[in-house]
């Protein structure tokens, strides 16, 4: 099959040829066809799948032959860094068409609030919007959401984790109740189904590859004390492994739990005058900005992160994803160590697993459906004692009273 097969509009179809879009991968090939129908859908996929794509096209084709302008379309998404990645694949979609769009995310200056404002009141084909953003625009009127045809939630179970559940709700009440709903999502708990319950009218349903890392992903892990953490890693990323030649590291990403460890293996891999850099919360939007630029144009080789990219970035050729900490909920590593081996690439994931996260990790393997091969920490490293943290003891000063 190939998107020609859609009978999509000729100006969506000359931006896929230009952008070399010939055949829809498997979610693609279910959903246009559903989306196009105007039925309400529930669609879980995983990450690199092409979803962003699947449900882009269709709104694409339904706006490109209306000929009378209005905002057609609003896309819910969890974070700034999902949004604007939308944004971006739609721009590239919609250049032959007439379509606009709008960007509505947190973390930016007043006059980036004061574009919005203008374009949501002036009325933009698609607006791709955070929910606390879009609320707070909702509350001062700066909307014309009347004609709205079309509402997505993307990545709408991590939105539900988020605890983004009343801020949808609340966004829902100011779109018309006649309208198409699609929900796309990476798993399906029980709160899923019940938030599709409310909003969507008899919704047809697509399953693909439910969090299952894709084939090309080679996994690795390494049983190590947190004392041999930061060594492994800085073996691991060498300089002499990154260079021109096609076997040497193009593009790695360094996932930590925490924005302070984030900040301390930036330190330790700068030492090594290795291209890096770190993306976390205390950052600004532009800076966030010019660091993932940087990563995307290959001048920055390393990225380090919190899982505020586990979800929001889609760069091609990630060569290598490392966990330097187990994620907490299991599906979380699915969606880290999907930043490889995106389409059809391959990539490889290694993970460090320490005595406490060894029962997440097992968690996670009876998720994925297999083992992950623990591979043998280098002999170097092997001499590295753990250290041990004295354990606090209690004064006398907050000692229980006995009676005597």
């Amino acid at each position: 099959m190939q998107f020609t097969d859609f009978k999509l509009t000729p100006p969506l179809l000359e931006g896929l040829e230009a952008m070399g879009f010939i055949k829809p991968t498997p979610i693609q090939e279910q959903v246009i066809p559903i989306i196009l129908g105007y039925r309400d859908l529930i669609a879980c996929a995983q990450t690199g799948t092409g979803k962003t794509a699947a449900y882009l096209l269709p709104v694409l084709h339904h706006i490109s032959e209306n000929k009378i302008p209005h905002t057609s379309t609003l896309i819910i998404a969890p974070t700034r860094e999902l949004a604007q990645q939308i944004d971006q694949a739609f721009q590239g979609f919609a250049y032959f068409t007439h379509a606009s769009s709008i960007a509505v995310y947190g973390g930016s200056d007043g006059q980036a609030f004061d574009q919005e404002k203008q374009a949501l009141k002036k009325g933009v084909s698609v607006v791709i919007a955070t929910p606390g953003r879009l609320i707070s625009h909702l509350n001062m009127g700066n909307h014309r959401f009347d004609q709205l045809d079309t509402l997505i939630l993307d990545e709408a179970d991590k939105m539900l984790d988020m605890g983004f559940h009343d801020d949808i709700m609340r966004i829902i009440h100011h779109v018309p109740k006649k309208r198409q709903t699609l929900l796309f999502s990476a798993t399906m708990p029980s709160k899923m189904r019940e938030l599709a319950k409310k909003i969507l009218n008899e919704p047809a349903e697509v399953t693909i590859a439910l969090s299952k890392p894709a084939e090309g992903i080679l996994q690795g892990a390494y049983v190590v004390h947190d004392a041999q953490k930061t060594p492994l890693l800085l073996s691991l990323l060498a300089p002499e492994k990154f260079g021109p030649e096609g076997k040497k590291l193009q593009s790695v990403l360094v996932f930590a739990s925490t924005k302070s460890e984030v900040k301390s293996l930036e330190r330790e891999l700068r030492r090594l005058e290795l291209p890096v850099k770190a993306i976390h919360s205390d950052l600004t939007q532009q800076e966030r900005e010019s660091v993932l630029l940087g990563f995307r144009n290959r001048d920055t080789k390393i990225l380090v992160a919190t899982d505020i990219l586990s979800r929001g970035i889609d760069i091609e050729n990630i060569g290598l994803v490392v966990n330097y900490d187990v994620p907490g909920d299991a599906e979380d590593y699915v969606h880290r160590i999907g930043r490889t081996a995106r389409a059809e690439s391959t990539g490889v994931a290694l993970t460090f697993i320490n005595h406490r996260d060894q029962q997440k990790f097992a968690r996670i393997e009876a998720l994925i459906e297999r083992t992950v091969p623990k591979l043998p920490v280098p002999e170097e490293l092997k001499a590295i004692k753990p250290v041990h943290k004295p354990e606090k003891r209690n004064s006398g000063r907050n000692r229980p009273f006995k009676k005597r």
